[in-house]
């Protein structure tokens, strides 16, 4: 361990946690289920299922899979919004110890293709809507099953189920044997896809232990916020996303909590309908999505007087909204900090910070954090790469050695990219990130892959990829463009060619043609001069 500043601001909380305390992340679904049968488990639109019935559902899907020659160890892509089908495929797959490989519904066509070709998934479980980006793509994939997921299902109105769809999968797995595999914290659990520095994201490799030592962190952090049926959790942020998919789903299933998902968090009218109904004690954001609910007209509506924990991660909460946040529910917004790879969380603000600090909190139990620069640990009060070591740290990145040597120290500590100082206290502040990487509404955008969408656009010679400040959504992703020589043309064109090959969060906001782009003695392009020049 390093000199562990923040140690001496647990107060009561234990220093370290136990990672086994489950064997696998299913033995903690299924003692959920037991225990807490009858209680209200997810709700979405007027449907409601019961611990029970998650149990009965994912039970039927995990025979299914069994059945369909998903062996323990085989991957199975998930690509969902936040429908009832999300959590229920999710815990199947778990109890059938296949690996979950978590897909962006709204991802093009090339970006999907990447994502199935990589983890070799052979099977997909895919939202109906999405359907068209699969068929583009599907025969340059190992993918042999398909089911389609209506936003219908799991809510009880399946009648007539039709063959490949999930509703049918459900009902053909309810009449057969099902026999759970032998499963330790060893197991590998989620592919967690994230940016790489060659433009093409790679998989964090996720064990149950990963996720079981993530789970019992957060709460043994959180003591007073973890009441054991108590809880109602909104959960708007993407499922697929780390953050989410761990602290508003998994950790609040541990608890017994009813959990209301919104499967489309850009409708604010439709999420504060939701609020009202809900009157949440727990809800997870990220800046913009707070930013954009203090604005709203109709925010005064709801009543927030359950609410007792506001958490921020994804992208620094901005102090004025948090102080907005306040002035409206009462309650500030509680700031943590974490990655795909640490699923995902590292630091967080505890339960005895009463107000918003600006800094990401502590790091949690059994989590050690040293800030290196240049392989010499940074002295106290001096900025330094953040770099974890703890039971929720990825194992490396699927069949990428070279990447998972580079990805750590010698000593085996996992290095971020991102530029931190610990406070007096122990608290962590992000002072910087990887100095490329572009931070759009909480999602990382590596500006490698932007330019090898926009280098491929016939006309371009070459190009850089920068983030620029937005109100909305925190950055937004801006390009420089050289032209070839005699080529024209528009900004609009750039924008159409990128928004067919990259997700929407991705695509450039702003296009600038430039006659050459700044460039180091050896010819590397020196991006950090164009955010500069503005």
């Amino acid at each position: 361990m390093s000199k562990a500043p923040w140690l001496a601001s647990y107060g009561e909380i234990p220093a370290t946690i136990n990672p086994d305390l489950h064997p696998s992340l299913a033995h903690l679904f299924e003692e959920a289920m037991r225990e807490h049968a009858h209680r209200p488990a997810l709700r979405a639109g007027d449907a409601t299922l019961s611990y029970a019935d998650v149990d009965r559902l994912s039970r039927s899907f995990a025979a299914y899979l069994q059945h369909a020659g998903v062996k323990k160890g085989d991957r199975v892509a998930v690509m969902l919004p936040n429908l009832l089908a999300f959590p229920i495929a999710l815990i199947g797959i778990v109890r059938a110890g296949a690996v979950q490989v978590n897909v962006n519904p709204l991802y093009t066509p090339r970006e999907l293709q990447h994502q199935l070709v990589d983890s070799g998934a052979q099977t997909l479980v895919v939202f109906d809507g999405a359907l068209p980006t699969f068929e583009a793509i599907k025969a340059n994939t190992a993918v042999q099953t398909v089911l389609s997921v209506a936003a219908s299902d799991c809510a009880g109105s399946e009648r007539d189920p039709h063959p490949g769809s999930f509703a049918a999968a459900l009902a053909q797995g309810a009449t057969l044997p099902f026999e759970a595999p032998t499963l330790c914290g060893d197991d590998a659990l989620f592919l967690q896809y994230t940016g790489g520095t060659t433009g093409l994201s790679k998989g964090a490799l996720l064990t149950h232990r990963n996720l079981v030592a993530n789970v019992e962190q957060f709460k043994t952090f959180m003591p007073g916020f973890m009441t054991p049926g108590e809880e109602v959790v909104v959960t708007a942020l993407p499922l697929y996303h780390i953050f989410a998919l761990t602290v508003n789903l998994i950790v609040y299933f541990s608890i017994g909590a009813q959990n209301w998902l919104v499967a489309n968090a850009r409708n604010l009218d439709g999420l504060i309908d939701v609020f009202k109904a809900a009157r949440p004690t727990s809800f997870m954001g990220v800046n913009t999505l707070y930013a954009g609910l203090v604005a709203h007209p109709r925010i005064g509506e709801v009543d927030f007087s359950r609410l007792r924990l506001a958490g921020g991660g994804g992208a620094a909460v901005i102090s004025t909204v948090s102080e907005r946040w306040q002035a409206i529910t009462g309650g500030f917004i509680r700031e943590g900090y974490g990655l795909s790879e640490t699923s995902p969380v590292v630091s967080f603000n505890p339960g005895s910070v009463d107000r918003f600090t600006g800094t990401t909190g502590l790091p949690v139990p059994s989590t050690d954090v040293k800030l290196m620069n240049d392989g010499v640990e940074a002295a106290p009060g001096e900025p330094g790469e953040i770099c974890a070591k703890g039971p929720q740290v990825m194992q490396g990145y699927w069949n990428q050695p070279e990447a998972t040597r580079a990805a750590f120290t010698d000593d085996g500590y996992f290095r971020t990219g991102d530029v931190g100082m610990f406070d007096a206290q122990g608290f962590l502040r992000i002072v910087d990130r990887s100095k490329d990487m572009i931070l759009v509404s909480g999602f990382n955008v590596y500006p490698n892959e932007i330019e090898a969408v926009v280098t491929a656009l016939p006309g371009v010679a070459e190009c850089a990829c920068v983030g620029v400040a937005d109100e909305r959504s925190g950055e937004a992703v801006r390009v420089f463009v050289v032209l070839a020589r005699e080529a024209v043309l528009s900004e609009e064109a750039v924008i159409a060619h990128c928004r067919a090959q990259l997700a929407a969060y991705k695509v450039p906001r702003v296009v600038s043609f430039v006659e050459a782009l700044p460039k180091s003695t050896v010819g590397k392009i020196l991006r950090r001069e164009l955010r500069d020049a503005g």
